[in-house]
């Protein structure tokens, strides 16, 4: 995998396919092999740029807790790195997060924007103390709990009844991640800014993407479509938080109908 160099981290990510430049960004506490159904799916018509975001997979996390800002100057320096001047971007969970910081500090490099099983506001006081909570947990106990906490809240019954290969390669995944990448990520987290401010901002052509089974509650994903101009709410069932590991063929068809119809970044 090629490497980049932040100001205080090392970043690994993977470049797949030819044609425009689609940016995939994986969920949390994921890595980009998150994506590899839906690349071998997308690779034959685009370009596809897959990070591993800092403290996810083998990218380092960095000093102190893993900020949006962070994030959004990492994926500026990896559009600079690969001359990615104007692309496209889906980002799933902190993805999302991610795209709403990037979008409000580099906005001239986006084409269009894919914000699937993400949120918009800010954390609420409970929410954040939880995350705090959590990640001052695994530091003394370790990830092994916490991962199989996590994997019932994130996968839909569908797939919890039916897929255990699924279950052990999201399992898998997850404990690529230290305890002390989950308690910065976690950190990072607990204080995003809300960004529904930023959602009647956002003039390119976006689609929402939820999983009928969304730990996310269908009002946030109506709440972006109704901010957002022109914006598409798609939704997929026996999908939960993961919708594009747990139904990769319908995900990428969704992305596959709407950026063919735009012009070329």
């Amino acid at each position: 995998m090629p490497t980049l160099r932040s100001s205080d981290a090392q970043l690994y990510y993977e470049v797949v396919g030819d044609g425009p430049a689609l940016v995939l960004l994986h969920p949390f506490p994921l890595n980009h092999s998150f994506w590899a159904p839906v690349a071998e799916r997308l690779s034959r018509r685009y370009r596809l740029v897959l990070p591993d975001l800092r403290a996810h997979g083998d990218s380092d996390a960095g000093d102190g807790p893993v900020a949006m800002e962070k994030l959004a100057a990492d994926l500026a320096l990896l559009c600079r790195e690969e001359r990615v001047t104007k692309a496209f971007f889906a980002g799933v969970s902190i993805g999302g997060y991610l795209l709403f910081e990037f979008w409000r500090r580099y906005r001239e490099h986006v084409s269009a924007l894919v914000l699937a099983n993400t949120r918009a506001n800010a954390e609420t006081s409970e929410g954040r103390a939880t995350r705090l909570a959590i990640a001052d947990k695994v530091i003394h106990e370790g990830t092994a709990g916490f991962v199989e906490e996590m994997l019932p809240r994130l996968l839909s019954p569908t797939t919890l009844s039916n897929r255990p290969d699924m279950i052990e390669k999201t399992r898998s995944m997850m404990q690529k991640m230290s305890p002390q990448d989950i308690a910065a990520v976690q950190r990072g987290m607990a204080d995003r800014p809300d960004s529904i401010p930023t959602l009647r901002t956002i003039d390119a052509p976006a689609v929402i993407i939820a999983g009928e089974d969304d730990s996310i509650p269908r009002a946030e994903f109506e709440l972006m479509r109704q901010h957002i101009p022109d914006s598409q709410l798609r939704v997929i069932a026996r999908a939960g938080h993961y919708a594009a590991l747990e139904q990769p063929e319908e995900f990428a068809a969704i992305l596959l109908a709407f950026l063919d119809d735009l012009p070329r970044p």
